[in-house]
């Protein structure tokens, strides 16, 4: 399709923020952070994903950050996470010597053994987050000056710290403030010195020399020793490999994207709940410079059908189960579904902006909360009764606890179908007749047909089965226009890249002619040097004036779609073209700038991954089919 002149002229000439892209994504499963190249800690909430921020450079360059690394060098020689790990490794030289920076939000053994945790509702585990962030400094040959820089704003950037020593040395202080209870505790061998609000330590590293430093914010003991530190790390790492190990990976050049995924959307997930959030920040603009800003650090109940069916696949039950317990908890509580949730179940999501923060590279304004919880979004039951479905089918039974959750669903779903939304996009604009809200009512009703011809209520699934026959004949009737191809809603002919989740969810078989028109449509129409929008922002009032990206989650939506229609090469072809975009450490955010190559968006992004896994896994079981196709095509031509 032609476009615009690209989001990216005049806007990336310079810029203090890194990329998107170039962070690094730690998480211990209750706390998340991004780290810069330079070594700065630039995005940490603490106690939770969703709480304040103490450091927050990445949306504001004064908002705080903590950084350890050599004195006169910003930009490292190398990257990693250890292998199978949460555990940053980067490397930097220079003329004089070569040192190595070890980061990680360290987990520790199941440590609530003389007191019930405040906050775990899921079955505890062997593991659990230590509430502490490490670093470690090795110097492995010359000698190199480094520095430690420690400057924490708690409350996003609007509440500076006061540090005071602990004891009678130099190694441990404390950061304060008015007006929050949270205290940040920084353990080092290094010698600390105080400066307002920056805490800073500077020390000569020789060949063989090690220094460790630790941020800590609850009662649990930091490290106090290098050994200390660098056994807690090696636990963290192993525990990471152990936790990878258990799952079931194909044998394929692409399993590394695979496995990183997994490990993203694990660090995403809240352990205490089993939520899974959408995004580790907020804020992370859409449109460079654009307001196209929201908070991601959430639960959307849609994700829970590509969440389940992902972890599923790649073997991890128990956190399948885990999130499924959290969707169920909320939706035996409401009465009705919210579209997205607090980690914790909240409800309350208010949207607000916070004044003090300039915005990633200038993109205002900074949001706090998401409006969405107050959304009506029909598509949210048919996530909901789709993530039972998949749930039921991996034990071949339905939970009695489960059933009434379910009939409530279904019937919100029957009760709401005829009527206009918002759309799977939650566009702030006016209320449409979205065709792929009611494909997901239509999967509400559908799938909880099945579910009540698995309990033998063979009434009441002869009910359901004949309004799901009627929503299906209205959308194929309104749905579809002129051209033969499924339209946004029922008042355009304009495509939207949610239509790819017809094959996916048995909408429609994949032969038939509607279906493959539609994909070969958004293939051809609806993309940016092969990446998919998700829709055109000029035929879609979508509240916002602004262009965007093109969004990934789409882009891997249209490879698992043309698979199903039978165009397996141009799929294996979209699919190597989106995976090499990864970001060096093999994150994704939500949408990429197709003339650039630039990420935008939210960062990590739970969706995209959860998008990858669905994706790859489309691609490697149809060139398995393949291979077994021919090997007996071959096998029955040769003589015997």
């Amino acid at each position: 399709m032609t476009t615009d002149p690209p989001l990216s002229a005049g806007l990336y000439e310079f810029s203090p923020f890194p990329h998107i892209a170039d962070y690094a994504f730690l998480s211990d499963c209750e706390s998340t952070a991004l780290v810069a190249p330079s070594g700065n800690v630039e995005w940490l909430c603490l106690p939770r994903m969703d709480s304040p921020s103490v450091f927050a450079a990445v949306l504001d360059r004064d908002a705080g950050g903590f950084r350890i690394g050599p004195t006169d060098l910003r930009v490292p020689s190398a990257r990693r996470y250890l292998p199978g790990t949460m555990v940053l490794e980067t490397s930097w030289g220079s003329p004089t010597g070569w040192i190595v920076v070890r980061d990680a939000l360290l987990m520790g053994p199941w440590h609530h053994e003389d007191e019930l945790s405040h906050t775990h509702r899921r079955a505890p585990t062997d593991y659990d987050a230590a509430h502490v962030l490490l670093r470690t400094v090795r110097c492995v040959s010359g000698e190199m000056q480094v520095t430690l820089d420690c400057e924490p704003v708690f409350d996003y950037g609007r509440r500076p710290a006061r540090w005071d020593y602990t004891g009678q040395n130099y190694h441990q202080g404390v950061a304060r403030a008015d007006g929050t209870d949270l205290e940040l505790t920084l353990t080092t061998d290094m010698r600390l010195g105080f400066e307002k609000a920056r805490a800073k330590a500077r020390t000569l590293l020789r060949e063989g020399e090690t220094r460790f430093c630790a941020l800590s914010w609850t009662a649990h003991e930091p490290p106090r020793t290098f050994e200390d530190a660098y056994g807690r790390l090696v636990w963290t790492a192993h525990h990471w490999q152990h936790w990878l190990a258990r799952g079931d990976f194909p044998d394929h050049p692409w399993r590394g994207f695979l496995e990183r995924s997994a490990l993203t959307l694990k660090g995403l997930t809240f352990a205490p709940s089993g939520a899974l959030v959408a995004a580790a920040t907020t804020s992370l603009p859409e449109t460079p410079g654009g307001e196209r800003n929201w908070d991601y650090r959430y639960t959307w109940i849609r994700d829970s059908t590509f969440a389940l069916w992902g972890l599923y696949t790649l073997g991890f039950d128990w956190e399948a189960e885990d999130f499924f317990a959290f969707i169920a908890d909320v939706a035996e509580r409401d009465k009705e579904l919210q579209v997205v949730y607090g980690v914790d179940g909240e409800r309350d999501l208010e949207e607000h902006v916070i004044e003090r923060l300039g915005g990633y590279e200038g993109a205002r304004p900074v949001r706090v909360g998401n409006a969405a919880c107050r959304h009506r979004q029909n598509d949210v039951w048919g996530a909901v009764l789709e993530s039972f479905y998949i749930h039921t089918r991996s034990r071949d039974h339905l939970d009695e606890r489960i059933w009434p959750v379910l009939k409530r669903q279904v019937q919100s779903a029957i009760k709401y179908w005829r009527e206009p939304d918002r759309g799977i996009w939650e566009v702030r604009g006016e209320r449409r007749h979205f065709t792929s809200s009611k494909v997901m009512c239509w999967v509400a009703v559908d799938r909880g047909a099945r579910l009540a011809r698995l309990r033998e209520d063979l009434k009441l699934a002869e009910k359901w089965r004949a309004v799901a026959d009627e929503i299906h004949e209205d959308v194929c009737t309104h749905g579809v226009s002129e051209r033969g191809t499924f339209r946004q809603h029922y008042g355009t002919d304009a495509l939207d890249a949610s239509l790819l989740l017809i094959p996916l969810l048995r909408f429609l078989p994949p032969t038939d002619p509607r279906v493959r028109a539609t994909v070969l449509a958004i293939a051809d129409d609806l993309t940016v040097d092969d990446l998919v929008l998700r829709y055109d922002p000029k035929e879609t009032d979508d509240g916002m004036a602004a262009e965007e990206g093109t969004f990934t989650i789409c882009s891997f939506w249209l490879v698992s779609a043309l698979v199903e229609i039978g165009e397996r090469t141009r799929a294996r072809k979209l699919c190597e073209k989106v995976l090499s975009f990864a970001s060096p450490l093999g994150l994704y955010a939500e949408e990429i700038d197709p003339y650039s190559g630039r990420h935008l968006g939210n960062y990590p992004q739970a969706f995209t991954h959860l998008a990858l896994i669905n994706a790859v896994i489309h691609i490697i079981r149809a060139e398995r089919r393949h291979v077994t196709e021919r090997m007996w095509q071959t096998s029955e031509t040769e003589p015997l």
